[in-house]
């Protein structure tokens, strides 16, 4: 699939952890990126500061869906299923380390 020229969803849906040019803490989630224009293109496109996560990210119908609309939707959705998944790990794997400690 074919990226959807001036979409903006993987741009604005998603947390970014690292430093992005004008964002050195990353991207909030549900918060547009700086580098987003005021028609949804990124202004990082093809130029070597453009994010290492935001090279890898390949538009796909089960995350783009059929409109831009659909993926603003579709990556909110992963996003926070992400986004809980960690919280879950950060309270369960000290749990684990605790009770593999105290077994061995």
């Amino acid at each position: 699939m074919e990226c959807r020229i001036g979409c903006g969803a993987c741009c604005i849906a998603p947390s970014i952890s690292t430093c992005i040019p004008g964002m050195p803490e990353g991207k909030p989630a549900g918060v547009r990126c700086v580098n987003l224009t005021s028609d949804n293109r990124c202004q990082l496109f093809g130029k070597s500061e453009r994010p290492a996560v935001c090279l890898a990210f390949r538009a796909q119908e089960d995350t783009c869906g059929r409109s831009s609309q659909e993926a603003l939707q579709l990556i909110t959705k992963l996003e926070r299923a992400t986004a809980l998944a960690v919280k879950h790990e950060k309270r369960i794997m000290p749990l684990l380390y605790s009770l593999k400690s105290s077994s061995a």
